[in-house]
């Protein structure tokens, strides 16, 4: 890459609000080559596709790794770093995963290989696995790459905002032996109620379901409480947790991840299906956990309350910009999915953003499995961690360019 000339200031220098002012959120320093977001599409792009956000790391997260550098770089903990997984435990407990030993954690390469993991243990090719559409396409990827059938139960669009098909689930979940849940619901933002919760479980009894919750985005909640689906003593033995620093810590590039169980056996089950083919956490991975549940409280408090005022600024300007755009307020993650069917390029509306407005959106039929793609279309997911000033630039953009179409 050119000199791009001056460097913008450093947004680690601060743990204020002020260190994601849109003046450190330059897209010539964005688009480094490494990244992935900001280089699959021409320089002109705006890129709001991918779910890593724009800000810099957390700086007691940097420190500690340069700290590691110095450290040499042989084999981690590779049972399970302790340290790491007291940490995990402990920030667990707040969610009510209460009572983990070491035997009831196992750490991951990232969230994802976990998904796999608990499809190809906990059924067979052939059967039927549960979940709710839209939803995070590996979830779906991982039953049909294993060559089992996707039972997908729409979400229902009310006013409200999006809720569980509960006659659609009880439906789908004869003849299955597992649902795979999205808490916090990744593409609509929902985090479901403990009313909800407790009505799933009950469903999750009655059909005798395992369980794989994904809670990978429950620090990026607007609220203040978040309850893990297996606090409920009644589900501990036929839940396995997900969850990761990834996305709440911006470290997508660092993968681990970590799967829970109170039923230590499950855990063994699950961790024991991908055997080696899954590999391990990496060393520096480890240190990045360490320091962010040690030291980055602060800095992602900062990152959730300008992620709160970019939702909320989103909102405000469709309403009044693009007023037929359906659109539910997330609960959490920093993601919004937009229903732009009305409009007459609904048929190939992430093309015609890409190529009338230069925004790079992910495009709804992603998020659902074979045969169920075309009940998306119109739909888009947009990722909305980023600059107040990139948001903006991004939403004129788009505006424009759907509005000379309309």
């Amino acid at each position: 890459m050119t000199d791009a000339g001056p460097k913008p200031a450093d947004p680690r220098a601060t743990l204020d609000p002020a260190a994601l002012d849109p003046a450190t959120l330059d897209p010539a320093a964005l688009r480094h080559p490494d990244s992935l977001k900001w280089t699959v599409y021409d320089p002109d792009v705006i890129p709001m596709w991918v779910a890593d956000m724009d800000f810099a790391v957390a700086p007691p997260i940097m420190d500690a790794l340069r700290a590691r550098l110095e450290r040499g770089l042989g084999y981690p903990q590779l049972m399970g770093d302790p340290v790491l997984k007291e940490q995990v435990s402990q920030s667990l407990a707040r969610h009510g995963l209460s009572g983990l030993g070491s035997e009831h954690l196992t750490f991951l390469p990232g969230v994802v290989p976990g998904i796999y993991a608990a499809v190809h243990a906990l059924t067979s090719p052939g059967e039927p696995v549960v979940t709710m559409t839209p939803v995070y396409h590996p979830f779906h990827l991982a039953i049909t790459d294993q060559d089992r059938r996707v039972a997908g139960v729409p979400l229902r669009d009310a006013d409200s905002g999006f809720e569980i098909n509960w006659a659609a689930m009880d439906a789908a979940s004869r003849g299955s032996r597992l649902l795979l849940l999205c808490h916090p619901h990744n593409p609509t933002g929902r985090v479901w109620t403990a009313q909800e919760l407790g009505k799933l479980r009950d469903l999750v009894l009655a059909r005798d379901l395992f369980v794989m919750s994904d809670e990978l985005h429950a620090d990026l909640r607007y609220g203040d409480a978040f309850e893990s689906f297996a606090a409920d003593p009644r589900v501990q033995s036929r839940t396995v947790t997900l969850t990761g620093p990834c996305k709440a810590f911006n470290t997508a590039g660092l993968g681990i991840g970590v799967m829970v169980s109170h039923n230590a056996a499950l855990l063994s089950r699950v961790r024991r299906a991908a055997g080696g083919l899954m590999g391990h956490e990496s060393a520096l991975s480890i240190t990045m956990w360490q320091a962010a549940l040690r030291d980055g409280g602060p800095w992602l408090a900062d990152t959730v309350e300008y992620l709160r005022g970019n939702r909320d600024f989103l909102a405000d300007y469709l309403r009044q910009h693009l007023p037929w755009v359906r659109f539910h307020v997330p609960q959490a993650t920093y993601l919004a999915w937009l229903d732009l069917r009305a409009h007459p390029r609904a048929a190939d509306i992430q093309t015609f953003l890409l190529e009338e407005a230069r925004v790079a959106v992910h495009d709804g039929p992603v998020f659902a499995h074979e045969g169920h793609k075309p009940q998306y279309q119109g739909f888009i997911r947009l990722n909305f961690a980023t600059s107040r000033e990139l948001l903006t630039e991004a939403l004129d953009r788009m505006t424009a360019a759907l509005n000379r179409e309309m």
